[in-house]
């Protein structure tokens, strides 16, 4: 029996892909191979061509500038896409985009920013910069790599802190950006929404991000391109992807149950509190008329051994326990095909991924409350887990998911955030 008293930690995949599931249900047989048009023209309210503009893909390392015709153009291969816009002086804007068999063609219209007006009308937070601290650890995170992540324009973070609910959030209506310097990447990440509640210890986020490749020398490049393999590796992107290619076990993943249920040794709070109540009032009444203790227990109908110690005990009991089935998930067993591009998992209770080929790193072990309990032959594996929030889990070739929302991770997953993140396009060499 495994005992795991861990917080869940996480909601994680780097896109949001919020759509209806009838508009990913298409059909590419034929296509699946070839590149398909994407174009556009981008132009003002007043139907004005907006020239200059960054056009990219959300979570891929694809971009373009429109031309002196406010036009731009992509070659992509069949599938979902979410198309990003940035230009000085306008509001950053999203597109959800289906690509199928047929060119596609979007006129885009952008708004001006009333930025400037805001920042007069808004008052100062004084917890400002306390937030966007606290903001930091839990969206680019506290492993290694970021400490090597920078955000350039933390200004345009609307950042908030509900003291009832005890959830801290933020968003952008323009692009954050983040330099990491541990990977060579600079990261424009439009956030839609953030979420840390601390009651439940849960982190959220959703949004669109972009990744360039920043500058440097060939020695950099190559330490970055070493760095970029060790991130993927071992990560949910190469999970899925490994997943997708039935390839999860060649590629070092192992795939368990655990199995959650209530502690049966462990009484109800209700009833827990009431019995330390009642031994801590009976306790002072003692003391003030120096009764002793055995006919303290026979006032309070206790049995031997049922003392305050012993509630106390049973109040520091873990609420869950949880148990490890050891019998090997097969990935052909849980992955079943939705379409031509797109595959399925559903499954209960929770999978416990076992990453055999890396070892958790010291700065991860020392995180309280984020760690894993294993069988001792398991040693310094990395270990995730998977909760499923709504079934079932949709993904594509990449690794990408199709709802965010789908999914809650726990461990090493849990810890690792956007300082460790690739772009979806990220090719690894083996």
């Amino acid at each position: 029996m495994l005992f795991i008293t861990n917080k869940l930690v996480n909601f994680t995949e780097m896109k949001a892909l919020l759509i209806t599931l009838a508009s990913i249900c298409f059909s590419v047989n034929v296509f699946a191979q070839q590149t398909i048009t994407l174009s556009g023209i981008l132009k003002d309210k007043r139907g004005e061509v907006l020239p200059g503009a960054g056009v990219y893909v959300s979570g891929y390392k694809i971009a373009t500038i429109s031309d002196n015709k406010g036009k731009f153009h992509f070659n992509l291969k069949p599938g979902n896409y979410d198309i990003l816009v940035q230009l000085i002086g306008y509001n950053a804007l999203n597109k959800n985009v289906l690509i199928a068999d047929k060119p596609v063609h979007l006129a885009i219209t952008l708004q001006e920013s009333v930025t400037q007006l805001a920042e007069v009308t808004i008052k100062a937070d004084p917890n400002r910069l306390r937030y966007i601290n606290l903001f930091k650890g839990y969206f680019i995170g506290t492993t290694p790599n970021a400490a090597l992540c920078n955000i350039v324009n933390t200004d345009v973070l609307n950042i908030s802190y509900n003291r009832e609910t005890r959830i801290l959030s933020a968003n952008t209506t323009d692009f954050l950006i983040i330099e990491n310097r541990a990977l060579g990447y600079k990261i424009k990440y439009l956030l839609n929404d953030f979420q840390y509640d601390y009651g439940k210890r849960i982190v959220y986020y959703e949004g669109y991000p972009t990744y360039e490749d920043l500058k440097g020398s060939e020695s950099k490049k190559r330490k970055w391109a070493q760095k970029r393999l060790e991130a993927y590796h071992g990560s949910a992107q190469h999970f899925f992807t490994s997943l997708y290619q039935n390839r999860s076990t060649e590629e070092g993943f192992i795939i368990n149950k655990l199995i959650r249920k209530a502690n049966p040794d462990k009484p109800a709070d209700s009833v827990i509190k009431e019995n330390i109540w009642r031994i801590t009032a009976a306790r002072a009444e003692m003391n003030k008329n120096k009764t002793d203790l055995t006919s303290l227990k026979v006032h309070l109908g206790l049995n031997e051994g049922d003392s305050l110690n012993y509630w106390m005990k049973k109040r520091n009991l873990p609420d869950k326990i949880s148990v490890l089935g050891r019998e090997v998930i097969k990935p052909d067993t849980l992955v079943h095909c939705h379409n031509e591009n797109i595959k399925k998992i559903d499954f209960t209770d929770i999978l416990y991924i076992i990453y055999t080929k890396e070892k958790e790193v010291e700065a991860y072990k020392d995180r309280i409350g984020l760690s894993i309990s294993r069988p001792p032959e398991i040693g310094d594996d990395q270990i995730s887990l998977i909760n499923l929030q709504i079934r079932p889990v949709f993904f594509y070739k990449n690794g990408s998911i199709y709802n965010a929302k789908s999914m809650l991770y726990e461990g090493y997953w849990g810890w690792e955030k956007i300082a460790d993140s690739v772009p979806m396009d990220y090719v690894p060499s083996r």
